[in-house]
């Protein structure tokens, strides 16, 4: 049973049995784009809890009035990094690029994350979001969710107003998302540079010792390296170097390393851009053409984002040495070879705005979003602050850890 609150709206957790077809209807009207502007429509393949389903804990709300869904909300919780504390143990000293430092220990928090609200148009301003958001930030309060925290285009001032000015939230974090797209041709990795695809144990022992203290970091990462959407874990070391595993790889590192991992998203869900003109069409559509007719010429080509299509998402970015930006870029090359074979039309990442590796990530500017806007909110004032104190209240850091999960 739901519970009711004014105008006659019902709250109640989602049932795909019963709810599936009126919450996609409600998807398509809260999709409608400006006229004459270019507007991102998702497709969720028939399967609204797609974006959470993979999280540990999660949760779908709708709104009702009558036999009519008006709104709906996703949650999920999980356990993340959220600072890291000096560690007893000092014999390791070394601290790499990815933000890790071995003389430190990460300090977990039980975090929530909102995403997904929609409200009908014709429901709109009489609360049913901000309902929405309290019902659910109750669930995440029962379960233990010490925090919780939404994402938004910096420019949704309705969304940024809702949750700042009535939610209590606070802007937290602005990473970068940055979209590249997957050519006709394929691209020529350099030589220089030797890719290993490391096994889900191999990667998971690297990114706990490397990145375990990066803010965001999922304490069940191997649960993400394992998911059946991971396409797999990269690291680029120079040509010339062996692999001996990775306790020699962590005791002893090249001069210069980089790592990546791959979530097939394309899976969950498609994307398509709607309204462009006819011209724009047709230019895009020449790129396209050209590139297939000669692949040796290696020019860039503007995929078929008109039509539904999938993506690849790039997370678990780091590395270290004089080059490592260039062996990013390396690894991003082969992402995008992989991507290809996948018949995807782009390859997405977010990194925190301010990592130095993110120069050696390709991305087109016109596709990529250079402030994504993270807002958080303390939901308990009886958690004890520990060892980084409020985190709403903490400084950003240069790096970041995006869930794919959550993408």
């Amino acid at each position: 049973m739901g519970e009711e609150f004014h105008h006659g709206v019902v709250m109640r957790e989602y049932d795909p049995n019963r709810d599936r077809e009126r919450v996609e209807e409600v998807e398509r009207i809260c999709e409608v784009g400006p006229s004459g502007k270019l507007s991102i429509f998702t497709d969720l393949l028939g399967d609204p809890i797609c974006r959470v389903r993979h999280s540990p804990s999660f949760l779908m709300l709708v709104a009702e009035i009558g036999d009519e869904i008006v709104g709906m909300i996703r949650g999920c919780i999980k356990t993340i990094t959220c600072g890291k504390k000096p560690s007893r143990n000092t014999k390791h000293s070394d601290t790499s690029n990815t933000g890790n430092s071995n003389r430190h220990l990460p300090v977990y928090a039980k975090v929530a994350y909102i995403l997904g609200l929609r409200v009908s148009p014709s429901h709109r301003r009489i609360g049913i979001g901000l309902k929405l958001v309290h019902r659910m930030e109750a669930w995440f309060r029962d379960n233990g969710a010490e925090y919780s925290y939404m994402a938004t285009e910096n420019d949704n001032l309705a969304s940024v107003k809702l949750f700042t000015d009535k939610c209590g939230y606070t802007k937290f974090r602005t990473p970068s998302i940055l979209v590249n797209p997957v050519f006709a041709h394929r691209l020529t990795l350099s030589p220089k540079v030797k890719i290993i695809h490391l096994t889900p144990s191999q990667a998971e022992a690297i990114y706990r010792r490397r990145f375990a203290t990066t803010e965001f970091f999922p304490r069940d990462i191997d649960a993400v390296l394992n998911n059946k959407l991971s396409v797999g874990t990269f690291l680029a070391v120079p040509d010339g170097a062996t692999w001996q595993g990775t306790d020699h790889f962590l005791s002893d590192p090249p001069k210069s390393w980089a790592i990546l991992s791959i979530w097939n998203s394309k899976e969950l869900f498609t994307l398509q851009v709607r309204g462009a003109s006819r011209v724009k069409r047709t230019l895009a559509k020449t790129t396209r053409v050209v590139d297939k007719a000669f692949p040796f010429l290696r020019l860039p080509s503007f995929p078929d984002f008109f039509k539904p299509f999938g993506f690849h998402f790039v997370y678990g970015i780091g590395g270290e040495g004089p080059e490592a930006v260039k062996m990013v870029k390396t690894l991003c090359d082969f992402a995008h070879n992989v991507a290809k074979e996948r018949d995807c039309g782009a390859v997405v990442t977010e990194v925190s705005g301010q990592e130095p590796l993110r120069f050696g990530i390709p991305h087109w500017k016109m596709l990529s979003c250079p402030e994504d806007l993270w807002c958080i909110k303390r939901l308990g004032e009886d958690y004890s602050d520990g060892s980084v104190g409020d985190w709403t209240k903490s400084p950003p850091g240069i790096f970041i850890f995006v869930d794919p999960r959550e993408v």
